[in-house]
């Protein structure tokens, strides 16, 4: 038997994860009016610049809606239930998106700014080059998600739920992730910088991760006592 195929696999060597590419947005968006708040089944809304409006759902909760090269700005969302909604080339800003729930939805060249995210959902949904920043997304859901080139940054994610989510090339930078769930979540390239792990659950969904030194010492309660071992003050 060769020597090569005795000697152990060196472990992979982590790389610093993607960064997200920016909605590409046209210079000459039409202002959103009340028709174009309405959200019904097929719906497609493309180059409106939404404002302070409330996005309703008339009849039952809408399947296939979808944006394309809009901006929100101040728009409100919350509580609305989507199925299979799809949003690409978008931008969010300081806009209500509390308890939204998406799901089986579509996300590509997004950002997400200063929004309130509490409770929203994002159920067996795709992301892929999307930013979320400074949003308060405490109790926000991404169950069997798939996040690609995904950045947290300064984000309240306190009780959030990856479990069973696929991350590839995401960053957390400067976020709370206080009693995050990570339990059977499989992660590849992703990256914690500055981020308070305290409580954090299913320690074992982190394997493959990178941590930051201070990001490593919040951690640590978490890994012992999903190891069994007692920390002696």
């Amino acid at each position: 038997m060769s020597a090569s195929s005795t000697s152990p696999r060196s472990p992979r060597q982590p790389r610093l994860p993607r960064l997200p590419r920016l909605p590409r947005l046209p210079q000459g968006l039409v202002p959103a009016g009340r028709d174009d708040a309405e959200l019904v089944h097929d719906a497609k809304f493309l180059t409106l610049d939404y404002g302070a409006l409330d996005l309703v759902t008339p009849g039952e909760d809408p399947e296939d809606v979808t944006f394309e090269r809009c901006r929100f700005t101040d728009t409100r969302l919350a509580g609305l239930t989507l199925h299979r909604a799809g949003f690409a080339d978008v931008a969010f800003r300081g806009c209500d998106l509390a308890n939204l729930r998406l799901f089986d939805s579509r996300f590509f060249n997004t950002a997400v700014t200063t929004c309130r995210m509490t409770g929203t959902q994002f159920t067996e949904s795709g992301l892929r080059d999307v930013t979320f920043e400074g949003c308060r997304a405490d109790l926000s859901g991404f169950r069997f998600a798939v996040l690609r080139n995904v950045v947290f940054r300064d984000c309240n994610l306190t009780e959030a739920n990856f479990q069973n989510a696929e991350l590839r090339d995401v960053r957390f930078e400067d976020c709370a992730l206080v009693a995050a769930q990570f339990s059977q979540a499989s992660v590849r390239d992703v990256r914690f910088d500055g981020c308070d792990l305290s409580g954090l659950g299913g320690v074992d969904g982190l394997d493959g991760a990178t941590v930051g030194p201070s990001d490593a010492r919040s951690l640590l309660p978490s890994f012992a006592t999903a190891l069994g071992v007692t920390i002696d003050d």
